[in-house]
C-alpha cells in the first residue's frame, strides 16, 4: 500500500525543490536563447571565422553528454582552470550553454525556412541586414520555431534533474532525499512524476495554441 501521508509530512521539501526546478529552467533557457541567438548569426556570418566558431560551439556542446559538463564544470573547472565556481553558477553555466547549442540549430533553421526574396526585398527598400531581420525575416522565422522551441525548453525542464548530481536541491534532490529517511521512493518518485506532468502537459497544448494561432496568422 503507497502512503502518501509522507508527501504532506514533507510537501515544503518538495515544493522548494520545485521552485529550484522551475528557477533553474526559466533562467538557463533565457540565458541559452540569447547565447543561442547570438551563434546563430555567426553561423550565418559571411566571415569564415566566425561561422567556424559557432559550428564549433554546436558541436562542441551538442555532443557531449549535459551530466559531464555538469560534473566538469563544478569538479573540473577549479582543478585544471583554477576557477572557484559555486554549484549554482556551475548548475547555470552548464545548462545555458548546452541548451544554446540546440537553440542556435532550431533559430537557424528557422530563419533559413524564409524565402530568400524577403530579405532581398528588404534591401532594395533601403534595410539594413539588421533591420531586415528584425522587421522581416524574425518575425515570419518566430511562428514556425515555436514547435521546436517549445519542446527543447521542456526538454531543459527534465535536464535540469541532473542538478541534483551536484547537490543542488531540484526537485529530483529532494524527493532522492526524503526517500533516504522514509525508506518509500514510489511515493515521492510517483509525486514528482505527477508534478511533472502537472507542468509540463499544459505547457505543451499552449505551445500547439500558439502554434496554430501563428499558423492562421
Amino acid at each position: 500500500m503507497f502512503d502518501w501521508t509522507i508527501l504532506v509530512t514533507n510537501q515544503h521539501l518538495l515544493w522548494w525543490g520545485l521552485v529550484t526546478t522551475l528557477k533553474y529552467t526559466i533562467v538557463t533557457s533565457l540565458i541559452g536563447l540569447v547565447i543561442g541567438l547570438v551563434v546563430t548569426m555567426a553561423l550565418r556570418s559571411r566571415f569564415r571565422v566566425l561561422r567556424y566558431a559557432g559550428r564549433a560551439f554546436v558541436e562542441f556542446f551538442r555532443n557531449i553528454p549535459l551530466l559531464v559538463w555538469l560534473l566538469w564544470s563544478y569538479y573540473a573547472l577549479p582543478i585544471f582552470g583554477g576557477i572557484d565556481i559555486s554549484k549554482e553558477m556551475a548548475g547555470i553555466v552548464a545548462l545555458s550553454l548546452y541548451v544554446a547549442s540546440y537553440y542556435a540549430e532550431i533559430l537557424r533553421a528557422g530563419i533559413q525556412s524564409i524565402d530568400r526574396g524577403q530579405a532581398d526585398a528588404s534591401r532594395a527598400l533601403g534595410m539594413s541586414e539588421f533591420q531586415a531581420m528584425r522587421r522581416i525575416i524574425l518575425p515570419q522565422a518566430v511562428r514556425r520555431m515555436i514547435p521546436p522551441l517549445s519542446g527543447q525548453t521542456i526538454i531543459q525542464m527534465k535536464n535540469t534533474t541532473l542538478l541534483s548530481v551536484i547537490t543542488i536541491p531540484d526537485l529530483l534532490y529532494q524527493a532522492s532525499y526524503i526517500s533516504s529517511f522514509t525508506y518509500r521512493p514510489m511515493e515521492v518518485y510517483t509525486a514528482v512524476g505527477v508534478g511533472f506532468l502537472v507542468i509540463l502537459v499544459p505547457l505543451t497544448y499552449l505551445a500547439r495554441r500558439l502554434e496554430a494561432t501563428g499558423t492562421r496568422a
